[in-house]
C-alpha cells in the first residue's frame, strides 16, 4: 500500500516538474518565433510588391529621375531575392536580409523625395493610393518586427535562464536564437534633415 501512494506520489511530481519547466513552453517559444519571422517576411513581401505599380506611377511624371527609378528597381530586386528559412535562420542571414530589407527603405525613401518635386504626381489618385498603402504597410513591418523581438526574446529566456534553461539543456539543445538588430543602412547619420 504504502509503495503505491509513494509511486503516486512520485507520478504526480514528475508530472507538476515536467508541466512547469519548459517541455511545452520551449516549443511554443520557438514556434512563435518562427511564426513572427515570418510575418516580418510577408510584409516584405507586400512591400516590394507594391514598388512596382509605385515607379510605374512616378515614371510617367519624373523622366529625368531615371537614376533614382533604378535603384528602387534593383534595391527590390535584392531584396526579394534573399529567402529566410525562419527555422534554420543564422544570425548572418537575418544581417544580410535586413541589410537588404534596409537598402530598399533607403530607396523608397528617396523616390518619396523625388515624387515631392512633382505637384501633378502627388495629385494622382494611383500615386496617392499606392503611398498610403505603402505607408499602411511599413507600419505593419514595424509592428511585425517588434513581435518578433518580442518572442525571440521570450524564447532566449526560456532556454537560458533556470529551471527551463534546465529541461532545454536535458532535452532539446536550443541555443539562443539571434535577436532582430537594427538596420544597417538606416542609421542615425543617415536620418534625413527636414528643412522649413
Amino acid at each position: 500500500m504504502r509503495t503505491q501512494f509513494t509511486q503516486v506520489i512520485a507520478g504526480l511530481a514528475l508530472v507538476l516538474f515536467l508541466s512547469g519547466c519548459g517541455v511545452q513552453s520551449i516549443p511554443q517559444a520557438k514556434n512563435d518565433a518562427d511564426a513572427a519571422l515570418a510575418e516580418i517576411t510577408n510584409q516584405y513581401k507586400r512591400r516590394a510588391d507594391l514598388v512596382p505599380n509605385l515607379v510605374e506611377s512616378v515614371k510617367g511624371y519624373a523622366k529625368h529621375e531615371q537614376g533614382t527609378l533604378t535603384a528602387v528597381t534593383e534595391a527590390r530586386a535584392k531584396a526579394t531575392s534573399m529567402n529566410i528559412d525562419p527555422t534554420k535562420a543564422t544570425p548572418e542571414q537575418l544581417a544580410q536580409f535586413q541589410q537588404a530589407q534596409g537598402q530598399l527603405s533607403q530607396a523608397l525613401g528617396r523616390l518619396m523625395v523625388v515624387s515631392e518635386q512633382y505637384p501633378d504626381l502627388k495629385a494622382n489618385t494611383n500615386f496617392r493610393d499606392l503611398q498610403a498603402q505603402l505607408e499602411g504597410t511599413e507600419n505593419r513591418i514595424t509592428v511585425a518586427r517588434q513581435r518578433y523581438i518580442e518572442s525571440i526574446k521570450n524564447f532566449n529566456n526560456l532556454v537560458t535562464v533556470f529551471p527551463t534553461s534546465l529541461t532545454n539543456s536535458l532535452l532539446y539543445h536550443h541555443a539562443p536564437m539571434p535577436q532582430w538588430g537594427a538596420d544597417q543602412p538606416t542609421t542615425i547619420q543617415d536620418a534625413p534633415k527636414v528643412t522649413f
